[in-house]
């Protein structure tokens, strides 16, 4: 049976329950069609609806994603680097996008092409997040450590209003680097983010 639901755009991050919860296809269908907002689910089933992020984020998340790109072909060209359209379903049965991600060849593996087309049954092992002025910060902050519960190995939120990068890992407290450039490690050693054209997005002209 083919679900609909009317999406008004919000100005800020709202929630929405459905009873009963629609299935993994469902929820990947109605996400395909909703093209306005960005919806994610909770592993709860709580479908969470997100503003548009706006120019001066959509110009930084194509920064990032650029730099990441760059730095992946540039090493061994293994795995997968994803920008803002794509989403993941997780372990716990939540469903989360994100700015950008890199999955693992090793993760990869086992995916068929179909499986892969669509948002992918895996926690990426690196995963971004960078705040937009809808965005609040503790909401953003518990998702942060959604993503490493469920398997993330690095996880980045970035704040370019206080021009600051939280750093999440497993098993550690996140700690906060204002450099103007932020290292990876892990799944994603060698890779240093430019910072300052992620930056430059948010300046006035």
């Amino acid at each position: 049976m083919s679900t609909i639901l009317e999406i008004p755009i919000p100005k800020v991050q709202n929630t929405v329950v459905i009873d009963p919860p629609l299935t993994d296809e469902e929820f990947e269908r109605m996400c395909m069609t909703a093209e306005a907002v960005k919806l994610e689910r909770t592993k709860d089933g709580k479908i969470v609806v997100n503003a548009p992020a706006g120019g001066d984020s959509s110009t930084s998340n194509t920064e990032i994603v650029s730099q990441l790109r760059a730095w992946w072909r540039t090493t061994n060209s293994k795995g997968a680097i994803y920008g803002p359209d794509s989403s993941f379903f997780l372990p716990d049965g939540a469903m989360l996008g994100q700015d950008a991600a890199y999955i693992t060849a090793e993760q990869m593996r086992g995916l068929s092409r179909a499986q892969r087309a669509g948002f992918v049954h895996r926690t990426p092992a690196f995963v971004i997040e960078l705040l937009s002025p809808s965005d609040s910060v503790p909401a953003t902050k518990e998702k942060m450590e959604v993503w490493i519960a469920n398997g993330a190995q690095l996880g980045w939120l970035i704040d370019p209003r206080k021009r600051q990068v939280h750093i999440y890992e497993p098993g550690k407290t996140p700690r906060v680097e204002r450099d103007k450039t932020v290292a990876g490690s892990g799944p994603v050693e060698g890779f240093v983010l430019d910072l300052n054209p992620v930056w430059e997005c948010f300046e006035d002209s």
